[in-house]
C-alpha cells in the first residue's frame, strides 16, 4: 500500500527529475539526486512542510549544487567534446515541452552552453525559464535576495541569449526531412547534404574517449557536409535499425545492431535547414535513452533503410 507521504512524493517526482537533468545534464545522476531527495522527505518532519513541492525543489537544487562541483572537474578532462545525456521526451519525460522556452530548456544545445554558467546562475535560469518560478520564489529556493535573482538571471540570459536554439514547431515534417538528410550523408552525397545544412552549421560528436569520434566540433556547411559523408557512409552496405524519435525535444535518430543502441543522432533544424548536429555515442552515455526505448518502444518509428 502506498502512503500518502510516497503518494504525494511520486506526484512530484516528474517535476523533480526535470529540475535535476537540467541543472546537470546526466540522467543517471538526476535519477540519483531524485532518490537522494526522497529519502530526505522520508525522514523529515511533515508538519514543518507548508510548501512540499517548494520544499522538494529546494533539496533537488541543493543536492545538484553538490554535484556540479564534482561534475565540472570530471569534465575538464573528459575526452573531447562533452555533451549531455540524450532523453526521449515524447512521453513527457521531462515535463511538457509546449512552449519554445521549454523545448529550448531541455535542448542539447542549450544545456551544453550552461556549462558556462556558475551552478546559482544555472539553478536561476532553469526555474525561472523552465518552470516558471517568481523571482521571490527562487529567492527563498537558493537563500538570496529577490533582487540578486534577478541579477544572476539576466547575467545567464546575456551569456546564452543570443546562441539559444530555435526549433520548428512541425513534427508533420520531421520524418521526410530526416529521411532526406540520411539518404544524402549515408550515400555520400555531399551536394545534396549541403543544401540541407545552413551555412554556419556545427557537428559535435561525443565518444568520450569510448568509441571513435571527432575530438573538436566541426564547423561550416562544407566542412560538415564532408564530416557527416565520411562519418555515415560506413553504415550503408550493413545498414543497423535506425528509428526516428524525439530527443530533447527535437528530432533525431537512434540507430542500433544486434539489439544494442550504437548511437544517438540529434538535429536542430532552423528555417528547413540543419543549424547543428549533435551525436552522441558514449556508451555509457546511451544507457538511460536505451531503457526508455525498451520499455516504451512506440517512442520511435523505423526509418527506411
Amino acid at each position: 500500500m502506498v502512503t500518502p507521504s510516497v503518494e504525494e512524493f511520486l506526484t512530484q517526482r516528474p517535476r523533480l527529475f526535470g529540475l535535476a537533468y537540467r541543472m546537470l545534464g546526466d540522467a543517471g545522476e538526476a535519477e540519483d539526486v531524485v532518490q537522494d531527495a526522497y529519502l530526505r522527505w522520508a525522514g523529515a518532519d511533515r508538519a514543518e512542510i507548508v510548501y512540499p513541492r517548494g520544499w522538494l525543489m529546494k533539496v533537488v537544487t541543493n543536492l545538484c549544487f553538490n554535484r556540479l562541483t564534482s561534475a565540472r572537474a570530471r569534465r575538464e578532462s573528459y575526452i573531447g567534446p562533452w555533451l549531455p545525456e540524450p532523453v526521449l521526451t515524447a512521453d513527457g519525460e521531462l515535463g511538457p515541452l509546449e512552449t519554445v522556452e521549454q523545448r529550448d530548456s531541455v535542448s542539447l544545445a542549450l544545456l551544453s552552453l550552461m556549462e558556462r554558467l556558475t551552478p546559482v546562475e544555472r539553478a536561476v535560469f532553469v526555474l525561472r525559464e523552465a518552470f516558471a518560478y517568481s523571482h521571490r520564489q527562487i529567492a527563498e529556493f537558493l537563500d538570496v535576495s529577490e533582487a540578486n535573482s534577478r541579477q544572476l538571471h539576466g547575467r545567464a540570459r546575456q551569456h546564452l541569449g543570443a546562441m539559444r536554439p530555435r526549433f520548428e514547431p512541425d513534427r508533420a515534417q520531421w520524418r521526410q526531412f530526416v529521411e532526406s538528410f540520411l539518404a544524402a550523408a549515408r550515400g555520400g552525397d555531399v551536394a545534396e547534404l549541403r543544401e540541407l545544412l545552413a551555412a554556419d552549421v556545427t557537428a559535435t560528436a561525443d565518444g568520450g574517449g569510448k568509441v571513435g569520434a571527432a575530438r573538436r566540433t566541426v564547423v561550416g556547411r562544407d566542412r560538415v557536409a564532408r564530416y557527416l559523408a565520411g562519418a555515415l557512409t560506413r553504415f550503408a552496405p550493413t545498414s543497423p535499425a535506425l528509428f526516428l524519435a524525439e530527443v530533447n525535444g527535437g528530432p533525431a535518430v537512434l540507430g542500433f545492431a544486434d539489439g544494442q543502441l550504437l548511437g544517438v543522432l540529434s538535429l536542430e533544424i532552423v528555417d528547413g535547414q540543419v543549424s547543428a548536429v549533435h551525436i552522441v555515442a558514449n556508451p555509457d552515455k546511451l544507457v538511460f535513452v536505451a531503457r526508455q526505448f525498451e520499455a516504451v518502444s512506440h517512442l520511435g518509428t523505423p526509418l527506411g533503410s
